[in-house]
């Protein structure tokens, strides 16, 4: 996707521990960059503040990994997320790595995308989820259609 379909970006710094011998970041990390970018983007959308105080629990049930370039130590990332698919107990987000751009360009590092169930924590089994999730992330993911390239 181009970084202009994206209504969510959270930018930070690559550190030292995360990058392995061949200094470039260590594959694992993507995982954690995808994490953060799913945190971020879930608290920009307020979802647990829309769901008061209900169970909003999530398992990641399939992750996918696309390397495109290497990232650097110190380097400025922005990691971007939106949410492709919701069905009855599960969603598909996707997470894009970027090298940080002010100017709309291009810099694609790496995608993940991951499929995550709602889930009863006590049982650990798929619960449907709440019917307001799909319209909050799909009025969300809309404004991206509405602001400059990042």
């Amino acid at each position: 996707m181009a970084r202009a379909e994206f209504a969510f970006r959270h930018r930070f710094r690559v550190r030292w521990s995360e990058t392995d011998a061949q200094g470039v970041v260590f594959n694992a990390r993507y995982l954690d960059y995808a994490d953060v970018a799913i945190t971020e983007y879930w608290r920009e959308t307020k979802l647990r503040e829309r769901a008061d105080g209900a169970p909003l629990e999530f398992h990641v049930k399939k992750a996918t990994v696309t390397w495109f370039a290497p990232i650097l130590p110190d380097e400025m990332i922005d990691v971007m997320a939106r949410t492709i698919a919701t069905g009855r107990t599960s969603m598909t987000q996707t997470v894009e790595i970027h090298g940080a751009r002010d100017d709309g360009s291009e810099d694609l590092r790496a995608t993940v995308d991951l499929v995550s169930v709602h889930v009863d924590l006590e049982t650990h089994r798929p619960i449907s989820l709440p019917d307001w999730i799909a319209p909050a992330f799909a009025e969300f993911d809309a404004k991206a259609k509405l602001l400059a390239p990042l």
